[in-house]
């Protein structure tokens, strides 16, 4: 069942039509109707005297078009969605090209009804028929053919960019480091004399991490699963470098059901490891902290560095795990997360903020 429901979230996600429930589209079709009334207004008779009533009626009825062909997508999406991309695109443009045929007979009928009643045709509204019927049907169809390109163009760009960034994700998550594979291997090799269950317990742990690496670039845990994937590299590492290695953790005012990419905070605790700790023969400790600050999250991960080593944040290393964090954050929340990183008083500080998203709403983005 849950995955019918990734595949219905997948396919809603792909489709090329707007939301046209949503408020932030409506808005939109409010706004760009009233830009037309505005241009058709001012090309049919420039400003004269009686420009504003005319301004009126061309809002009143481009409205009502536009709130009606948005009313029709909106209910028709889930039937569409369903659809291949062309023969949605046809079936759209049948719908809105009826939609406006529709009101515009309504409006001409109503014309009609109040020229009866008053005895007089009235200058509001259209008096012939066919020529009404037939322009707008014509504009209807032109302007529907051409928005639904461009939503289908948009979404296709989007969608490629989307992949672009889904591939770069996959070909850093698979480059795992083959000296923490090799020096792990080693590690558990040495503990089947010494402490069989001890080897048996780094197996399962190594697997967990390989297990996580190799997981869907999409996928969404909750924090509290990311911070296990940490502390299982760190139980690994444990291993290895007995007390040269100490990692604090100040993370208890964290939600732990928030909603995170995978492979976020495990990624700056290895490098934090192998770039620092590593390097310094008394070794040294690696300070973990979160808070939420208002609606964000902010989790930081210091660690020591060799006094040489100047430029630490532009190595290789740290660059492409930083860089794959900030595209992992970006393909989750576009524009509103960000990864900072500073080098001061013989500390690496490595810093992310995102939005703070409950599990729900997080798995419905993965």
């Amino acid at each position: 069942m849950a995955a019918i429901d990734s595949d219905i979230r997948s396919s809603n996600a792909r489709f090329f039509l707007p939301d046209f429930c949503a408020a932030g589209a409506v808005l939109a079709v409010v706004l760009i109707s009233e830009i037309v009334a505005i241009v058709f207004a001012i090309a049919r008779h420039g400003l004269h005297e009686s420009f504003w009533v005319d301004l009126a009626i061309c809002s009143l009825f481009l409205l009502w078009i536009g709130l009606g062909c948005a009313a029709v997508l909106c209910r028709s999406r889930p039937w569409l969605q369903r659809m291949a991309p062309q023969r949605a695109a046809l079936v759209a443009v049948a719908l809105l090209v009826a939609t406006i045929g529709v009101v515009s007979e309504v409006v001409f009928q109503l014309g009609q009804l109040w020229s009866t009643r008053l005895g007089s045709i009235n200058a509001i509204f259209p008096a012939d028929h066919w020529r009404f019927l037939l322009s707008n049907l014509a504009v209807g169809f032109i302007v529907s053919a051409l928005a639904l390109r461009y939503f289908y163009v948009t979404a296709e760009w989007k969608r490629s960019v989307e992949m672009a960034a889904l591939a770069r994700i996959r070909a850093l998550q698979a480059r795992i480091r083959p000296h923490f594979l090799f020096n792990s291997m080693n590690t558990i090799a040495a503990l089947t004399r010494s402490n069989p269950q001890r080897a048996e317990e780094a197996v399962e742990d190594l697997a967990d991490l390989f297990r996580a690496s190799l997981s869907d670039a999409h996928t969404m845990i909750t924090l509290k699963e990311e911070i296990d994937i940490a502390r299982t590299h760190q139980r690994i590492e444990q291993l290895r470098l007995g007390p040269r290695l100490q990692v604090h953790w100040d993370v208890d005012a964290l939600p732990m059901r928030a909603a995170v990419p995978c492979l976020i905070v495990q990624p700056l605790l290895e490098n934090a490891v192998f770039h620092g700790i590593e390097m310094l023969p008394a070794g040294g400790a690696v300070h973990i902290r979160g808070r939420v600050n208002g609606d964000e999250i902010e989790i930081e991960v210091r660690n020591p560095i060799p006094p040489a080593q100047a430029g630490y944040s532009e190595r290789e290393g740290n660059r492409m795990a930083l860089e794959n964090i900030r595209q992992r954050l970006e393909l989750a929340w576009p524009g509103r997360a960000r990864v900072q990183a500073q080098q001061e008083n013989g500390e690496f500080c490595a810093r992310l903020v995102f939005p703070y998203a409950d599990r729900n709403e997080g798995m419905d983005n993965g």
